[in-house]
């Protein structure tokens, strides 16, 4: 009986035995599936975090305008690329305030306030340095449901182009009100003078008219050249492009000057070797004209004014008007194909010129597609180069 007993309890604890290894297996191999899949779900969330980030960020950098993503406490979480590089500053700015990265006490300033009003706003930033810059920036709160503040975005547009747009337009109605000023001024003024009584005298009245027929000249060039600039700037006036043999255009130029050269007892040379370019004839003879004209009007009496060319390189033929006159400043160099500027002022209004030929010698050459630079030392001339494209003739 007892026998029987023990060997049922025995067997009965066998089977409890078995089944709890079985149920410990099985809450084993469950564990280890569930570790599994959990570790699958975060590699999963993982990947898809690196994704929605890797797209954010080219996103982000594929902007032009600069970007500062700042959080609740006011320290940079992102930065694009557009910003690191408008600013020079390192990638990585994580954890870094702006007033830290870029030592501008205005743009603290606007972080504060945004904050403090809840809105849109938007600020002009000037940079100084080598160059200057300006900045248009837009900054505005990131808020949760509650209100409570939860980060800050900023938006830096580089405005600089046209901060120099504008000053450029307000110096040229500046400069062309001054120029047209001068000659109405006096045109004006001898009017009234005839008017007065003047005119009868017939020796003053002559002299008067000669002013006012001067003058009247002045205006009607600087009006032609400033029509000029207009439709080269906005590509209105289009080259008739051909074949143009160079020594033989250059010898009809110094024909027209002829004159201009003996009163001031210059002589002219044609030194261009036999070339062809491909260019507009009327325009380039307009090129030659304004620097052989310069070349007599401010170089020396007594003196040369040159033209001479060569092969650049297979594609391009280079020109040259050249003078021994007294030469250009070196603080000139850069700015003499600026419009109205003018080396010497009173002499140039005194010849009469308008302040606007060379920068019409610059946009001509640069609608052919070609580049002008002038070289000059004081006391030794100026010489002032220009590229055109050139023509290979077709041979049999």
């Amino acid at each position: 009986m007892w026998l029987t007993l023990t060997i049922l309890l025995a067997v009965a604890l066998a089977v409890l035995v078995i089944r709890y290894l079985q149920l410990r297996n099985a809450l084993r191999r469950a564990e280890q599936d569930a570790g599994a899949h959990i570790e699958e779900l975060q590699e999963r969330y993982q990947n898809q975090a690196l994704h929605v980030q890797t797209q954010q960020e080219t996103l982000f950098n594929s902007m032009i305008e600069g970007l500062l993503l700042l959080d609740e406490h006011e320290r940079i979480q992102l930065a694009n690329r557009a910003f690191t590089q408008l600013f020079g500053t390192p990638a990585d700015l994580r954890g870094k305030t702006v007033l830290e990265v870029l030592r501008q006490h205005e743009l603290a300033e606007l972080v504060a306030k945004v904050a403090a009003e809840k809105q849109v706003l938007g600020h002009e930033l000037k940079l100084g340095g080598l160059s200057e810059r300006w900045l248009q920036i837009n900054a505005a709160g990131i808020f949760n449901g509650d209100g409570k503040k939860q980060g800050t975005i900023l938006v830096f547009h580089d405005l600089t182009r046209l901060k120099q747009l504008e000053r450029q337009r307000e110096e040229f109605v500046a400069n062309v009100s001054h120029e047209l000023r001068t000659p109405l001024s006096l045109i004006k003024g001898y009017t009234e003078t005839l008017l007065d009584g003047a005119k009868d005298n017939p020796e003053v009245e002559t002299k008067f008219l000669q002013t006012i027929q001067r003058n009247s000249e002045r205006l009607q060039l600087l009006i032609e050249d400033l029509l000029t600039i207009s439709e080269l700037e906005s590509g209105r006036l289009k080259m008739n492009l051909q074949s143009v043999r160079l020594r033989s255009l250059v010898d009809r130029v110094l024909e027209d000057f002829k004159t201009q050269a003996e009163s001031r007892h210059v002589e002219l040379k044609n030194e261009m070797p036999d070339l062809t370019a491909r260019a507009d004839s009327d325009r380039l003879q307009q090129v030659l004209g304004n620097l052989i004209g310069n070349a007599i009007k401010y170089g020396r009496s007594d003196g040369h004014v040159g033209v001479s060319g060569r092969l650049a390189n297979a594609n391009l033929v280079e020109l040259c008007v050249h003078d021994d006159g007294p030469g250009i400043p070196p603080e000139s160099i850069e700015r003499v194909f600026e419009r109205f500027y003018r080396v010497d002022k009173a002499r140039s209004r005194e010849q009469g010129g308008t302040g606007l030929g060379l920068s019409i010698v610059k946009h001509i050459v640069q609608s052919h597609g070609g580049k002008v630079w002038v070289k000059s030392e004081p006391g030794k001339g100026a010489a002032f180069y220009f590229t055109l494209p050139a023509k290979h003739e077709a041979t049999n």
